[in-house]
């Protein structure tokens, strides 16, 4: 927690209070499309912004801070907490990162991998994938008895759990959604669909009406569409641990429970309701229908996470009215969680200090910080942040716990990252029964 006494600079208040405005001032991002991001070619390239004053913490992230004083630059909400931070504890927390001007190499995951493996950092911002299987290496610090992790939601914790550990933590709770052109529904005389029958209903409709492609997509986020399918039961009524464990035993197969919802991206492909080409090549909102087009009204429905509806440079401010709603699911709208995650390697040479700062950056103040700027969801019980109408029916759903969870470190099959891959597969011509068939490989039991 961050005390009141004040510093020679700021006091813990006017330094809050600075940063908050500041970051007002700025297009802000509340979430980074990490698995978009892709690295350079050689270590030489890697930015790296250190100050050799007092202990250091060695951070490698995707983001950049030009300066330590901040003065002349606006930082992310994630960077004021690290400020905060700082102050807090002395300790000058160095970034490591990389520019975004090479896409021909390594991705962003392989490099958190090959940077967590050999110890050269002490701090990570890492995807879901990731976590999992560093987790499961044994590579990421037991974050269980920072004080933040007594008021973590249940989710975060089912999330980033790992044999008994929690593995890292997240500033945000990544709620992913369908975002609604409502005026055109509403010209169309469509109501908000809850179920999958529901949501073939609604494209076939707008496609009679002259919007050929229904759904505007892009190569990451489809994979969304199965999981509201896939688990809903098990989320929301289901014995959740038993069934991971039936999973996790081969008692049970990760593709009964997934098919449904590829043979419903099936109808989809088959009907035309998405363009497979761009929905296989293009990136984060820059597909058929994405961006540009939903925006100016082209296109009814596209899919993204919880903060897009809150960015100019994303969905935010739209000339129509928009809602965001729940994936189609037998249980009806089901928002579907994902997350990425802050944690400290065990092979941290600052280990203590990394540790001390991740204390304070993810305190509740903190939290409160990052949650009130970027108006998402936090991943403390204690902290709630109000949102903009768009975001109303998701918010409903998430806090009346909702949902449909991702990434669930207890399964012995990771699903963000695994799932995406194989659906992009079904985009490429392939079947699906072979999409299950690369499923049960991957779990380990004969198809």
């Amino acid at each position: 927690m961050i005390g009141n006494k004040q510093a020679i600079r700021f006091g813990k208040s006017s330094l809050r209070a600075f940063l908050a405005v500041l970051v007002v001032l700025v297009s802000l991002i509340s979430m980074i499309v990490l698995g978009a991001c892709s690295a350079p070619k050689s270590a030489e390239d890697l930015v790296v912004q250190e100050d050799a004053k007092g202990a250091t913490v060695n951070f490698f992230s995707p983001m950049e801070k030009a300066s330590a004083d901040a003065k002349n630059t606006a930082r992310t909400a994630s960077d004021m907490t690290i400020a905060l931070a700082e102050e807090e504890t002395g300790i000058t927390v160095a970034y490591h990162t990389y520019t975004a001007e090479n896409y021909e190499d390594k991705t962003y995951d392989e490099v958190c991998i090959e940077r967590v493996r050999s110890g050269m950092d002490d701090m990570f911002l890492l995807n879901t994938d990731v976590i999992v299987e560093m987790g499961s290496e044994g590579l990421l610090a037991d974050l269980s008895d920072l004080p933040c992790a007594q008021d973590l939601r249940d989710v975060v914790k089912a999330a980033n759990t790992i044999d008994g550990k929690l593995v890292a933590i997240p500033q945000e709770v990544v709620a992913y959604g369908l975002f609604i052109n409502k005026d055109i529904f509403r010209a169309c005389e469509l109501e908000m669909p809850n179920t999958p029958e529901e949501f073939l209903e609604c494209c076939r409709v707008l496609k009679a009406n002259g919007y050929t492609t229904p759904i505007g997509a892009n190569r990451w986020w489809l994979e969304t569409f199965v999981f509201a399918q896939a688990y809903a039961d098990m989320y929301n009524g289901g014995d959740v641990d038993a069934e991971i464990a039936a999973l996790n035993a081969g008692e049970a197969r990760y593709s009964d429970y997934i098919r449904p919802g590829f043979e419903f991206l099936q109808q989809l492909i088959d009907a035309g309701y998405i363009d497979t080409q761009s929905a296989l090549t293009s990136e984060a909102f820059e597909g058929v229908g994405e961006g540009e087009d939903f925006m100016a009204g082209k296109t009814p429905i596209v899919m993204a996470y919880w903060g897009a509806a809150n960015t100019d440079t994303a969905y935010g401010n739209p000339s129509f009215n928009m809602e965001v709603i729940g994936f189609p699911s037998a249980k009806g709208q089901m928002p579907v969680l994902s997350m990425t995650g802050y944690a400290v390697t065990t092979k941290a040479e600052h280990l203590e200090e990394a540790l001390d700062v991740m204390g304070v950056m993810l305190s509740e103040e903190a939290l409160s910080l990052y949650s009130e700027t970027n108006q998402v969801i936090s991943p403390s019980k204690n902290v709630s942040v109000q949102c903009i109408d768009a975001l109303k029916p998701l918010s409903e759903k998430v806090e009346g716990d909702t949902y449909v969870l991702a990434s669930n470190a207890a399964m012995d099959v990771e699903q963000w990252g695994n799932v995406c891959l194989i659906v992009r597969d079904l985009l490429g011509g392939a079947t699906v029964d072979e999409c299950m068939a690369k499923l049960d490989v991957l779990q380990g039991v004969q198809s």
